[in-house]
């Protein structure tokens, strides 16, 4: 499928969850170009209300269905006017058929792909979750991926293919890609450590060791920590009688060196850091079908978020089994898009700059009149 919100019919194909959350709780959508834009009809699905849950989806064209010799490709832009602070800007493709409830669609609702920003705070990523049938679980990817946060549109694309690999790209460019099995915990890990084995009780691992022949000298504990301060005077008015006898303050003593401790040497005995042995794991079994997050048929797509600030736009959706034919959809719409967003953007940064170098010579121009007004009447 593909979405662009060029025009109203969004409303009849894409439905808002009436049964999630309470209707003050959930926040509204508009369609719009958003401040800054190439095309005055190239328009785009925003959130518009501030702390509010959004939720929103619709039913693919045609049910996904994973195979052998398929990839899955989600790909869709994402700009945040507002400069994200703390929201999701994520999408997620679902499975359910014909038994699902687009009126409930939430944060509970099983999903098959969650993809897409999620920024909070220091916490700021590209979510890449799959769900895993055979344990029954959503498998977060291992390592964060990075996320865009200004105020042009940014293009997310999420390749899965059919050989258990995948692959992110931001804006086109390559961010991460690998194998499932080393990116996420679908399996055992290959090779464990081999539970007959544990380190020799007579292995060496220590560096460095005390030197044996370092001896303490005799007078090392003679020298105090502090000593009088040689540089103080007793003051005129100190009275002994009065005052007790007068004792300089005390210093820390330069001559002490701390505690005695001997030198440190190699230690002739070092082995080095023990390895624990590696075996191949008997538990291992390598799943051929990783990939097949949507084995029994993804229907839907859908928006399920929390933003505290809003002013998100989504545009430029495409859901596919072909790369090459979402990155032309990204030619003919996000490219174009980009390029006259920043012309536009840059252009109203310079009017901003002039408008405030104007107001500082005003503000100059008032002091001097004012300078030459108190000279006047001095």
């Amino acid at each position: 499928m593909k979405e662009q919100f060029n025009d109203d019919s969004w409303e009849q194909t894409w439905t808002v969850p009436t049964d999630w959350k309470p209707s003050d709780e959930m926040g509204k959508w508009k369609r719009t170009t958003g401040n800054f834009y190439g095309d005055k009809k190239d328009t785009g699905l925003q959130t518009t209300e501030d702390a509010r849950f959004y939720g929103i989806s619709r039913k693919l064209d045609k049910p996904f269905i994973s195979s052998n010799d398929k990839d899955i490709v989600i790909q869709y832009s994402v700009k945040n006017e507002h400069k994200m602070d703390c929201g999701g800007a994520y999408l997620k493709l679902l499975p359910g058929g014909d038994k699902f409830d687009s009126a409930k669609f939430g944060g509970d609702t099983p999903y098959a792909i969650m993809f897409g920003p999620d920024i909070c705070g220091p916490n700021k990523r590209t979510h890449v979750i799959l769900h895993y049938k055979k344990k029954s679980v959503n498998l977060l990817i291992n390592n964060e991926i990075p996320v865009q946060n200004d105020k042009v549109s940014h293009l997310y694309t999420l390749v899965l293919r059919p050989d258990n690999t995948f692959e992110v790209l931001t804006d086109k460019k390559s961010v991460r890609s690998g194998k499932l099995e080393d990116e996420f915990d679908f399996l055992q890990p290959r090779k464990i450590k081999d539970p007959s084995v544990s380190k020799p009780k007579d292995w060496v691992d220590k560096k460095r060791i005390p030197d044996p022949d370092d001896v303490k000298p005799e007078e090392y504990d003679d020298v105090p920590e502090e000593i009088p301060d040689p540089d103080a005077e007793k003051p005129e008015d100190w009275n002994d009688e009065d005052d007790g006898k007068w004792e300089a303050p005390l210093i820390d003593n330069p001559e002490y060196k701390g505690p005695w401790s001997p030198k440190m040497i190699e230690n002739p005995d070092y082995k080095g850091p023990w390895e624990h042995p590696m075996i191949a794991n008997p538990d291992f079994v390598y799943d051929e079908s990783m990939h097949a997050v949507c084995s029994d048929g993804c229907t839907h797509i859908g928006f399920e978020l929390w933003q505290v600030k809003s002013g998100t736009i989504f545009d430029d959706i495409i859901v596919t089994d072909n790369l090459e034919e979402a990155q032309k959809f990204s030619e003919e719409t996000f490219i174009r898009k980009k390029e006259g967003e920043k012309i536009m953007q840059d252009g109203a940064e310079e009017a901003e700059r002039q408008e405030a170098l104007k107001a500082a010579e005003l503000d100059n121009d008032d002091d001097i009149d004012e300078l030459d007004d108190m000279g006047k009447e001095f």
